[in-house]
């Protein structure tokens, strides 16, 4: 009852809401505190079309960058275009974007220090997802709240964090989608991988052939690894797009086909 009422006065007292309407764009924002991170967070929220006329519960994908998800004029460099995806799929499905694109990206995106880049605070940004951000979504929206219909993707980063999550959350999240993932950042997500008995994940990994010279080839080591410790190998899937390069565009006109795909 604590948490809860604790929750309550949080989204009472901390939040602030407002509704988009560019376009087809449909998604709310919000401002959540982190206390795990000392910072306020912003969140973006994907609602289903026919969340409003109806009383049944939806699976939920978070995602990071969500700066990049929904609207062009918030994005770095173009934007996935997650709400006319979904809609276009008549997905009934949830998500919710964390924004970065600060100065702490780096350190919460990765799970482990690199010798010249720093970071390796993943743990607390995670800790974050599932012990803050993912009990409120769950109080406030009608979710299906088990790993089975949980899914977490990123890009790049993000990409990374997603699969150290797969890995240190398996009862909270059931899907990932991988995205051009920074594999290369250390050599620790591999041993984590390795230690790793038994992976309950359905997993979708994708990069291109014109991004860094070792990403098509770190993306399939870690297929590899992964494939080994899932008990069927139809739950996971690797995909390599010819000529596609490290940017939104890729990630994009791919993002629908990788849903479909974890949520079949």
């Amino acid at each position: 009852m604590k948490v809860i009422f604790s929750l309550l006065l949080v989204g009472l007292g901390l939040f602030w809401i407002s509704q988009k309407a560019l376009g087809q764009k449909r998604y709310l924002t919000f401002e959540l505190e982190a206390p795990q991170l000392q910072v306020s967070k912003n969140i973006w929220v994907y609602l289903p079309i026919d969340y409003d006329k109806s009383s049944k519960k939806y699976p939920v994908i978070y995602m990071h960058d969500a700066q990049n998800l929904f609207d062009s004029k918030k994005a770095f460099a173009g934007e996935w275009q997650v709400d006319e995806t979904l809609d276009s799929l008549k997905m009934d499905v949830i998500v919710i974007g964390i924004e970065h694109g600060n100065e702490k990206r780096l350190d919460e995106l990765t799970p482990f220090k690199n010798e010249k880049y720093g970071g390796g605070n993943a743990h607390l940004y995670m800790d974050f997802i599932v012990s803050t951000l993912k009990p409120y979504i769950d109080l406030n929206y009608r979710t299906k709240t088990t790993a089975k219909h949980t899914a977490i993707i990123g890009s790049s980063l993000g990409g990374l964090v997603s699969h150290y999550a797969i890995l240190k959350y398996p009862t909270v999240f059931g899907k990932a989608a991988i995205f051009s993932p920074s594999f290369w950042y250390t050599k620790d997500i591999y041993d984590l991988t390795e230690k790793t008995e038994k992976i309950k994940a359905r997993l979708y990994y994708l990069c291109g052939d014109s991004e860094s010279e070792s990403m098509v080839s770190d993306v399939m080591q870690m297929h590899d690894l992964a494939e080994k410790r899932i008990s069927k190998p139809s739950q996971v899937k690797y995909v390599v797009i010819k000529g596609g390069k490290h940017n939104e565009k890729l990630w994009r006109e791919n993002f629908g086909q990788a849903v479909l795909w974890l949520f079949k």
